[in-house]
C-alpha cells in the first residue's frame, strides 16, 4: 500500500509537469505573424517552406502553423513526400534552422 502511495505522488507531480509543459506553447494568429514579419521578428513562412520543401523533392505542404515555444517562434509544418509518408517539420521562425524532422503519426 505504501508503495501505491508514493507512486500516486509521483505520478501526480508528473502529469502537473505534462501539463505545465503543453501549456507553454501557444499558436499565434495571422495578425500577430504578419506584425512578427514586418517587425524582423520572423522570416518570411514561404521562404522557410521552400526550404522544408527542398529536403524531399516533389513533396506538397499540408499544413503550417506558428507556434511560440518557451519564447522561441516555431514554424510547425507538415508535408507529404511523393511515397505518401506525412512528415511534420519545426522550423525555428527567427533563422530556418530545422529543429524537428520525423514522421507524423
Amino acid at each position: 500500500m505504501r508503495s501505491r502511495a508514493r507512486f500516486g505522488a509521483w505520478g501526480g507531480a508528473l502529469l502537473g509537469a505534462l501539463c505545465l509543459l503543453s501549456a507553454s506553447a501557444r499558436d499565434l494568429d495571422q495578425d500577430q505573424a504578419l506584425r512578427l514579419r514586418q517587425e524582423g521578428v520572423i522570416q518570411p513562412l514561404e521562404q522557410l517552406v521552400r526550404n522544408a520543401l527542398d529536403r524531399y523533392p516533389g513533396a506538397r505542404l499540408l499544413e503550417a502553423e506558428l507556434e511560440e515555444e518557451h519564447g522561441v517562434y516555431v514554424y510547425e509544418v507538415e508535408i507529404l513526400t511523393p511515397g505518401g509518408v506525412v512528415r511534420e517539420l519545426e522550423l525555428d521562425a527567427r533563422d530556418g534552422r530545422i529543429l524537428k524532422d520525423e514522421e507524423d503519426d
